[in-house]
């Protein structure tokens, strides 16, 4: 065989087996974006959950007594919002309330005892802040939801649960709230919505509505 047969045969070997490997990246590439758009509704759906169990705790109390009859004349201070202080304008909120009689549990997963409270409440906090392990500089994808519990001296502790937030946003759906606080009067609603993105080219957005129940 020649050294012309040689080129012209390989050159039909890449004209019938090109489309073939470039089909194939392509099948490659959406399976892993597929893979990546899966993960990150997951991680999505179990960061709302956290922040809807926490909205729909904020205010609980296990029962009357001396020591909470303060904060039942003023049940605002039991969850607030603050707009646009974390990574990319991100919302942060801060939940408060009693341990009840059963098993309670942080954001973390540790069972919420007498000792993980503040003057009586457990508190929950969800913000978004920067990856504190990318050099400054670097690209990023996303930041990382930090969950804000207290720990067994009843300061806060911050704790990384997931990275690849682009933005949270919490929005009230109902009147009668305010950027420090809620009304005291009847239960209030609120629009979570959280992007996730892989750094490149994969950008989701989910939404979800929860509302309190101790109002």
């Amino acid at each position: 065989m020649s050294l012309l047969e040689c080129l012209v045969g390989f050159a039909l070997c890449l004209i019938l087996v090109g489309p073939l490997l470039k089909n194939s990246g392509e099948l490659i590439t959406k399976q892993i974006e597929l893979e990546k758009t899966q993960s990150l509704a997951l991680e999505a759906d179990r960061a709302l959950e956290l922040i809807g169990r926490a909205i729909r705790m904020a205010g609980y109390q296990n029962s009357p007594n001396p020591s909470t009859q303060k904060t039942q004349q003023s049940k605002h201070g039991f969850i607030q919002i603050q707009k646009s202080v974390g990574f990319r304008g991100s919302d942060s909120i801060m939940v408060k309330h009693e341990v009840s009689k059963g098993v309670d549990f942080d954001c973390i997963g540790n069972v919420i005892s007498k000792e993980r409270t503040k003057q009586h409440l457990a508190q929950h906090g969800f913000i978004v802040d920067r990856q504190a392990s990318i050099p400054k500089g670097m690209r990023v994808n996303g930041g990382s939801l930090i969950c804000q519990s207290l720990d067994r001296q009843g300061r806060i502790q911050n704790t990384t649960l997931m990275n690849g937030i682009d933005h949270l946003s919490i929005e009230p759906t109902q009147a009668g709230y305010q950027a420090t606080g809620l009304s005291a009067k009847g239960a209030q609603t609120f629009r979570v919505r959280l992007e996730m993105t892989d750094g490149a080219r994969i950008q989701r957005a989910f939404e979800r509505t929860f509302s309190t129940r101790n109002f």
